[in-house]
């Protein structure tokens, strides 16, 4: 039967069959819902956004982080009685998947451009049908609660339309262009790559001095004549020292700049210097010739303090060296193919790769006498994220955004709304100072190029006329030219930028263009969970693609009231609903053990698989709730992971050790599962503390106000995205409190006989752990999803009152049964049960042995002891209890606490070295502890500031410790 639940806990063997249950189900399909006009009746929406991973990805802990967290809210939300709609869906990753199929095509024989783009884009699609889904699976196999029927992929028929529409308009109102600029390019994938795809590696390069030979200021001296056309100079002329680290990009240079205010170089302003090794004819972007006599230009480029003060000008290599061509209408002179290799600009070297060619070019320069030194200098070395080619800025064709720029349209630009809706609060940032980091880089945002020069992806919707050159842009395939009517026309080659379409999810994903109800109930979604390295990649886009396309778009106002985003109807028709997302939490990054970054290099790299094939899909995901402190990044440690494996055991021990009980109290007819079935059915609504749970002695009362704390502490804490409180404090819940104690006490009432009286105990005591055992599974179930469904299901002999423990109600406090006079009095008894124990070790008592104990106590105290002498004896093994009437805290051996002191009566000497020993460390501690709460206790600023509890309870404790202090003293002396 359910009940019977295997001896040994194997997540392998529950795991794959939950994860199948959840999808075939389609538990967390979510319906649109429809518009209604009272809030009170809307349904408080819960909307997530899954950031799509790559179709080319497989699992890392990056992953495994995000995911369990997303899970861990969305359930949560779910139970709360949110309609948690988590949208899931995958990212064509065009440069990742066209290297991934040319690869493969590799292996065959096969290049892309001998195949074609038609035939290349048809084995693109090949590849994604076949193994395109690993991630997806991957996720199930994570317990995803994402509503499946929804999921899309960026290229699919009804996103890619969507993409087109968005490109066009942004062409209509002014905010896309094409033009030459400096791009980072990658000679691998040969495209171009935003400046976020570019990694930068600290490594130890090289820097070069070289003498550029300045030309004779007398022009009836020729350059031949100075001795400059072999790279010579004569012996009365003179040089300019420049440093680069990249000396094969001197064959483009077109100036030498030098600051006006560097008086070493006064006497050469409007000079000219002879560029060495050059071709003497060169051609520039636009065709013309250009020679190798370029100018010495006054720019700020050139820095007085850093190197030699003059800076070689490459505006066809260089951002920096492209702005100062533009102030100084520079020719732009490209040395390099697509590839990186010397191109007909470079002359002699042409045909080179940018290194040999670099080699070359220093080894004659040094022949030369120019080259007038080489150092070691170390840089950050830029490569492309993808493939880890080092990059070249290039210069080139490309289509950009222009986010700075006021559209057609009127309003703001792009970039501007996106830093009000960050700056008004439309959107909150956890932890927050990453609000302050995007506004920095919001503020300084150049235009976005978007164009990828791939196979694979969106293509540029632009087609250009062989006739008269004219591009149009349109939403379907033009058949002649607007301007002259020429039927000449060829499609742009390029692709848009992955980031681009992914842009656009938030509200591509729920159906724009076109104005939905999806649109109306879902956007802006509520939360974005994602990690730092794609807040520019992705979040800034996501935020000024919404806030354009979504300007005029407003939220279903009941749905914003009655999920907390407007306080009602007024405020929200002023709530702002452009952005994509109300809050975004940005998570840490998972690390290794020593907390180095994980890397394949350094051969850290953890694989989650791995992982969860060792120790089960719930304690992994456990292990990064339990770290995930917001701001701090996660040292990730197997053994802290194999640690909540057993906390895993513990539970299903604790489910076993329950079963029985509950099986043979049915056999008996002392307790009916169907009667508490229909009772704990109040599980699926929201019912504060534990439903059916009836409190009759000490132990029940202080576990009912337990579990509301912990209820109360993992509710606000998730509310605050604190995971690891929420999970700390579910662990200490279950483990110290519930299992530990509860438990244990609880195996008091049970089996005492079979009479009605005992019968009728052990239907209470059975009822009751029952009912805590049920809420404290729903406790957990975000947390541990597999673990908490096996068991519930079986709890209920597999007639659950619903389908899964995730559609029941997440815990709420009851402010009735927390009880502080419950929690103090247990405090008391479990220090005694713990003291009496601690003893027997120390006094090396034998395990089974029954021992007398004396205790001496206040009036209260013994009251307490005598009421629950039982569970003393039970549980510390004592034989009898005599109270005394004398302090017991001089005796050897013998343990005092500010309400009571207690010893063992046992024959074996006592150690007096080893007692003196404990009991000088131990006033010690005291002592410190005293300091400390004496310090805070006459700090006017922290009574102040901390609340009127804690300043009591620190009050309490100090009276506590000066107790303790003067009995630690007094035992101390006793020993002498």
């Amino acid at each position: 039967m359910p009940h019977d639940l295997p001896k040994a806990y194997d997540p392998g063997a529950i795991e794959a069959r939950w994860a199948e249950y959840w999808v075939g189900e389609q538990l967390f399909h979510v319906e649109t819902p429809g518009p209604v006009s009272n809030p009170e009746q809307a349904p408080h929406i819960f909307t997530l956004l899954l950031p799509p991973p790559n179709v080319t990805g497989r699992l890392h802990m990056g992953h495994m982080l995000n995911h369990t967290e997303m899970d861990i809210i969305t359930r949560w939300r779910r139970m709360r009685g949110a309609l948690a709609l988590w949208l899931p869906g995958t990212d064509h990753a065009g440069i990742a998947t066209q290297m991934m199929v040319e690869r493969q095509l590799a292996s065959e024989g096969v290049a892309r451009r001998e195949l074609g783009r038609e035939k290349f884009v048809e084995r693109v699609w090949k590849w994604k049908a076949e193994y395109g889904g690993a991630i997806l699976e991957q996720m199930k196999r994570l317990g995803d609660s994402v509503d499946w029927s929804r999921e899309y992929f960026t290229m699919d028929d009804r996103l890619s339309p969507a993409v087109r529409e968005a490109f066009v308009r942004l062409w209509e109102d002014g905010l896309i262009y094409r033009g030459k600029y400096i791009v980072n390019w990658c000679p691998r994938c040969q495209t171009a790559i935003s400046d976020l795809e570019v990694v930068h590696d600290e490594v130890v390069g090289k820097i070069y001095e070289i003498r550029y030979p300045v030309e004779p200021s007398f022009p009836h001296v020729s350059a031949d004549e100075a001795g400059v056309n072999t790279g010579h100079a004569h012996e009365s002329g003179e040089f300019i020292t420049v440093a680069t680290t990249r000396p094969e990009t001197m064959l483009g240079d077109t100036a030498v700049a030098v600051n006006a205010a560097d008086n070493r170089y006064r006497r050469l302003h409007g000079r000219r210097v002879r560029l060495p090794l050059a071709a003497d004819v060169r051609k520039d972007a636009l065709g013309n010739e250009v020679t190798r006599s370029i100018p010495i230009i006054l720019d700020e480029l050139a820095n007085p303090e850093f190197g030699t003060g003059a800076v070689k000008v490459t505006p066809a290599h260089d951002p920096n060296d492209f702005q100062a061509g533009l102030r100084h209408n520079l020719p732009q002179v490209d040395v390099m193919d697509e590839v990186a290799r010397m191109n007909a600009n470079a002359g002699r070297y042409a045909g080179l790769d940018r290194y040999e060619a670099r080699e070359k070019i220093v080894n004659e320069l040094r022949e030369a006498g120019l080259l007038a030194a080489v150092r070691d200098h170390m840089h950050a070395l830029g490569k492309c994220d993808r493939c880890k080619t080092v990059v070249e800025p290039r210069l080139s064709t490309q289509w950009f955004v222009a986010v700075n720029k006021q559209p057609k349209s009127g309003g703001p630009s792009m970039a501007e709304r996106a830093r009000r809706v960050v700056e008004d609060g439309s959107i909150r940032f956890t932890p927050e100072n990453y609000k302050a980091i995007y506004l920095n880089w919001m503020a300084g945002i150049y235009d976005w190029c978007i164009s990828r020069q791939l196979w694979w992806g969106h293509r540029i919707p632009a087609w250009h006329c062989g006739e008269c050159a004219e591009i149009i842009v349109a939403r379907e395939a033009p058949k002649s030219c607007a301007k002259c009517g020429s039927a000449k026309l060829t499609q742009d080659t390029d692709v848009m930028d992955t980031w681009f379409s992914s842009g656009l999810l938030p509200f591509t994903a729920f159906g724009w263009p076109a104005k939905t109800r999806d649109l109306e109930a879902f956007y802006p979604t509520s939360l974005l969970v994602t990690g730092f390295d794609i807040l520019f990649f992705w979040v800034a886009r996501m935020i000024m693609l919404g806030c354009h396309f979504m300007r005029d778009h407003r939220q279903d106002a009941a749905v914003k009231v009655a999920s907390g985003a407007a306080r009602g109807p007024r405020e929200a028709e002023k709530t702002n609903d452009t952005a994509p997302f109300r809050e975004v939490y940005i998570h840490a990054l998972v690390r290794d053990a020593e907390r180095q970054k994980m890397s394949k290099t350094k051969g850290n790299v953890v694989d989650p698989i791995e992982i969860i094939e060792r120790f089960g899909t719930d304690a992994v995901r456990f292990t990064l709730a339990s770290m995930a402190a917001p701001g701090t990044d996660i040292a990730f440690s197997e053994s802290r992971t194999e640690g909540y494996r057993a906390f895993a055991n513990k539970i299903w021990n604790a489910a076993r050790f329950l079963f029985m009980h509950v099986d043979k109290a049915e056999e008996s007819g002392a307790w009916e599962l169907a009667e508490f079935g229909a009772s704990s059915s109040e599980a699926s609504r929201n019912v504060a503390g534990i439903p059916g749970f009836q409190p009759v002695t000490l132990e029940d009362r202080w576990i009912a106000s337990c579990f509301s704390r912990a209820a109360e502490q993992c509710n606000a804490a998730l509310a605050e995205y604190r995971f690891h409180e929420a999970a700390l404090g579910v662990y200490h819940f279950f483990w110290d409190e519930f299992c530990d104690w509860y438990i244990e006490l609880a195996k008091l009432r049970l089996n005492t006989g079979t009479d009605d009286a005992a019968k009728q105990a052990t239907r209470a005591a059975l009822n009751n752990l029952a009912s805590l055992f049920e809420a404290a599974l729903r406790l957990l179930a975000p947390f541990m999803p597999f673990l908490t469904e096996e068991i519930w299901h079986a709890l209920y002999d597999g007639k659950p009152p619903l389908k899964s423990i995730a559609l029941a109600s997440f815990p709420q406090a009851d402010a009735k049964q927390i009880d502080d006079a419950a929690e103090t009095e247990m405090a008391v008894l479990i220090d005694l049960i713990v003291a009496v124990r601690n003893l027997r070790t120390e006094q090396k008592v034998e395990t089974r042995a029954k021992v007398p104990v004396r205790v001496f106590a206040d009036t209260t105290t013994r009251k307490l002891v005598e009421a629950n002498r039982q569970a003393l004896e039970k549980l510390a093994n004592v034989e009898a209890v005599e109270f005394v009437s004398q302090p017991l805290s001089q005796q050897a051996g013998s343990r005092s606490t500010a309400r009571f002191d207690v010893a063992l009566v046992y024959e074996k000497k006592i150690d007096a070295g080893a007692e003196r020993e404990r009991l000088t460390k131990e006033l010690a501690k005291l002592e410190g502890e005293a300091l400390r709460a004496a310090a805070q206790l006459a700090n006017d600023g922290f009574l102040a500031k901390a609340p009127p509890k804690v300043v009591e309870g620190l009050r309490t404790r100090a009276a506590e410790l000066a107790v303790l202090i003067e009995k630690a003293r007094r035992a101390l002396d006793a020993i002498g």
